[in-house]
């Protein structure tokens, strides 16, 4: 599985973990092992660009998602074909003020919004009552599962 993580802003995160998460989730949702995934850190002013641009609304948001091959969770007998699965870009600045908000880890914040950004590329949605429970159980099943204990309380917006 190809995890690529690029930090193009000015604060330190840890690349490999992010890394390492991608892939036991999408080892966890039977996608295929030659799948691609992309994430991106950038600064508060890029992702306001993009904010703007892709969904139309102001100020710089958390994680946005770029599908690509629109690739959706596997099972076991029949796992996703391989592919581009798509782009996640995360602001580790507004990261830092959700975990301070939420009183958890910064990593933890990180950790949080690629296992979100990663759910969204697989095509899951919270704009309904019944998807967002469903997102939400699973984002923290498998965050949990990843750190070993309760994953950090929701502060995706």
């Amino acid at each position: 599985m190809s995890v690529e993580v690029n930090n193009e802003s000015a604060l330190p995160a840890d690349e490999e973990e992010l890394s390492r998460l991608g892939r036991f989730i999408l080892d966890s949702l039977y996608v295929h092992p030659e799948a691609e995934l992309s994430i991106i850190l950038v600064d508060e002013d890029a992702m306001e660009r993009l904010h703007v641009e892709w969904m139309d609304e102001p100020g710089p948001t958390d994680v946005l998602s770029f599908p690509m091959d629109e690739l959706r969770p596997g099972t076991a007998a029949k796992p996703t074909p391989p592919g581009v699965l798509g782009d996640i870009v995360i602001c580790p600045q507004v990261a830092v003020q959700q975990a301070r908000k939420a009183g958890h880890p910064v990593s933890e914040e990180m950790l949080l919004l690629a296992t979100h950004g990663i759910l969204h590329l697989l095509g899951y949605d919270h704009a309904e009552p019944e998807e967002k429970e469903e997102m939400f159980s699973l984002q923290r099943q498998l965050l949990g599962s990843f750190l070993g204990k309760d994953a950090p309380t929701e502060t995706t917006r």
